[in-house]
């Protein structure tokens, strides 16, 4: 029977090879067969008492011998220090359950025919070296989990039987426990190569780890920073030059309970050792850290946590290191790696990419890649026409970027399509070059600050934030959307009144994730209602203020440290400090429109292809509305119209601005719609 699982690990190549298993040449199942086939005779053929137990105790040492050659119990012995007697008992237990013939000889040993079982009865009585310790829960066999002891009866009379995962782990069968997978995920080897900095990083862990050898406690390798796939990439390298496997688990997995938590880590650190794995725990939440904490203090083994920021002192040993995003230099060096044949054509734009768009070495392969099969994919005349175009190029990948950095961010806030552009703005002059300012100010960020200096000069402000200040339907978003279509950039709204937690630390936690998410893509952020967050709070009368002033802070902290831009927008602008105010880059108020505004809206307003018959634009223009009532008017005419089968005209703009008004709970005035019809 032992042969077949011999013939099962070689058809089954292990997930490792932790210690190794018997050479394939030895055929041990077929050695152990035989001989407790031949001591079975021999017990059931003596007479007398005395040469049937010599026969059982000529049978156990012949199991012994059978899986002592195991280069795998070897490994497991050395690693948990396994005593001889407690070696012997762990093999006591894998002899039955690897031949059926087994179970009879400890039947017989023990003169009872219903004991088919190893016990501790049975072991201290008949393997050499006994010693009542390995019966302790604090003894490898038991701390471990290499053996389980029946309840209901004595300690010593109690069912003797051997783990699972460690009878698969004697016989050269090696997994993942059946009781960590889908909460303990194995890692696959870095894709491609590291950053230098990144390179370097994963050489000084691996030394150190090596000096302090497998017999010593290793400390916790922290690694904190921006680059959460670079912190992956880096453990998984170090321990790949440790000849190790990397599993990792999220810190919201890791139990609360004190008993599970301990069950866990017990657990682990015995596959840690059977696989000769470290272990990635990936933390962000505060929420967490107790248990985090708790983990790795009581976990042996090589340990690394992922973390935005450092984690404070355990009572385990910690060496803490930074991984960040490659910077501009080491960005260019990717890049050319992974375009490789198409990278000269990009001359210049590389830097451009770089300037915008904050990707680690996973990212800037995904984004090539994605940017390559769109070229490998088009057809050979649309190719021909367009390959030694250096514009197209430079657009498809910065394309690729966008749609790289959407990932992170999808999930986290609304997207909007940006489809308006400058000249579908209805502003005074004034607002109008302040927004084409802001625009400015975000192409020409990297010059000014990395070129020319800037930004070593420190400071808080190398973000670049705004306020839009309105009435509802004044341009707000729209201004958002023409300033990111002319950067060719992504917009995405947050409404801050969602955003918004009343329980302590949600509400910056939230805005954490959208930052975090954001800052690959330089995605333009419209952060709407700010009138939820901001107000007139900086004299703190209590706790509620506090925090609040603590939630606004953060928002202005991460504004200003942000790579894009950041825009807020508020209907209320007299409701907000002006101590908050001040720390914005840019303030934009959108006026209600006057009637020459509301005239050019009007003009404007309907498509190229909708029909329209005698509309007269300066007695829509009477109506006392903002743009965006105006744009809800003007698409429900069109509906009108398309219902009764006509051109757009006076009369479906009546009944649509009755509807509007009676929306916005306003009366509409014979004044407004005389001569209309």
């Amino acid at each position: 029977m032992l042969e077949q699982h011999a013939r099962g690990a070689e058809q089954s190549p292990p997930e490792t090879e932790p210690g190794g298993a018997a050479a394939d040449d030895e055929k041990p199942g077929e050695d152990f067969d035989k001989a407790i086939e031949q001591e079975s005779e021999r017990a059931n053929g003596h007479a007398s008492e005395q040469a049937n137990e010599e026969a059982n105790d000529h049978a156990l040492d012949e199991a012994a011998h059978f899986l002592s050659a195991s280069p795998a119990l070897d490994s497991l012995c050395d690693a948990f220090g396994l005593s001889p007697f407690e070696r012997d008992v762990l093999l006591l237990c894998a002899g039955v359950e690897l031949d059926s013939g087994f179970a009879q000889l400890c039947a017989e040993a023990q003169r009872n025919p219903q004991r088919t079982y190893p016990t501790f009865s049975l072991a201290l009585a008949a393997l050499p070296d006994a010693h009542w310790s390995a019966l302790t829960p604090a003894a490898p066999l038991r701390r471990w989990r290499f053996i389980e002891v029946t309840t209901g009866e004595t300690l010593t009379a109690g069912a003797l039987r051997i783990d699972e995962r460690v009878l698969h782990y004697l016989t050269g069968i090696s997994y993942l426990d059946a009781r960590l997978q889908g909460l303990v995920e194995r890692l696959p080897p870095a894709p491609g190569e590291l950053p230098g900095s990144h390179r370097e990083l994963a050489e000084r862990i691996a030394n150190l780890a090596a000096r302090f050898g497998k017999t010593t406690a290793l400390p916790v390798i922290n690694l904190s920073g921006d680059d959460r796939d670079g912190m992956r990439a880096v453990a998984t390298q170090s321990a790949a030059s440790l000849t190790m496997q990397l599993h990792s688990v999220r810190a919201s997995d890791i139990p609360t309970s004190v008993a599970e938590r301990d069950a866990l880590s017990r657990l682990w650190e015995r596959e840690a050792v059977l696989l000769n794995s470290a272990l990635l725990i990936d933390y962000d939440e505060p929420e967490h850290a107790r248990a985090v904490l708790a983990f790795i203090d009581n976990v042996g083994g090589m340990v690394f946590v992922a973390s935005r920021e450092p984690l404070r002192q355990s009572k385990r040993q910690v060496v803490r290191f930074e991984v960040n995003k490659p910077g501009s230099a080491e960005q260019r060096e990717l890049w050319l790696s992974a375009l490789d044949q198409i990278a000269p054509q990009l001359n210049g734009h590389l830097e451009t990419l770089t300037a915008q768009f904050s990707f680690g070495a996973e990212g800037i392969r995904a984004a090539s890649t994605q940017m390559l099969q769109g070229l490998l994919t088009e057809d050979d005349e649309q190719t021909a026409g367009r390959e030694a175009a250096q514009e197209s190029l430079d657009m498809r990948l910065w394309d690729a970027c966008r749609m790289q950095a959407r990932s992170s961010l999808d999930d986290l806030a609304q997207r909007i399509e940006t489809v308006a552009g400058w000249d579908d703005l209805v502003l005074p002059e004034a607002q109008l070059q302040t927004l084409r300012a802001v625009a400015a100010q975000v192409r020409a960020r990297s010059r000014v600050y990395e070129d020319w200096g800037f930004a070593a000069k420190g400071g808080r402000g190398l973000g670049i934030s705004a306020l839009f200040a309105g009435a509802s339907g004044t341009g707000k978003t729209m201004a958002a959307e023409v300033i990111a279509r002319e950067l060719r950039l992504d917009l995405y709204r947050i409404d801050l009144s969602q955003v918004v937690n009343k329980y302590i630390g949600e509400t910056e936690k939230n805005l954490r994730r959208v930052f975090d998410a954001a800052e690959e893509g330089g995605a333009v952020l419209l952060f709407d209602e700010a009138d939820a967050l901001f107000g007139k709070r900086s004299e703190v009368k209590d706790s509620h203020d506090r925090y609040a002033n603590i939630e606004i802070s953060y928002l202005l902290q991460r504004m200003e440290a942000y790579r894009g831009l950041a825009i807020l927008t508020t209907n209320l602008k007299s409701v907000l400090d002006p101590a908050f105010m001040r720390r914005l880059r840019f303030i934009v108020h959108f006026p209600f429109p006057d009637h020459a505004q509301r005239a050019a809206i009007w003009q404007r307003i309907f498509p190229d292809k909708t029909p329209t018959e005698n509309l007269d634009v300066g007695k829509l223009a009477r109506l006392n509305v903002a743009g965006g009532n105006i744009r809800n008017i003007a698409l429900n005419a069109a509906f009108l119209a398309a219902h009764d089968n006509e051109s757009v005209r006076m009369s479906h703009l009546l009944r649509a601005a009755r509807s509007e008004y009676a929306k916005l709970e306003k009366t509409l005035t014979d004044s407004e719609v005389a001569g209309w019809v």
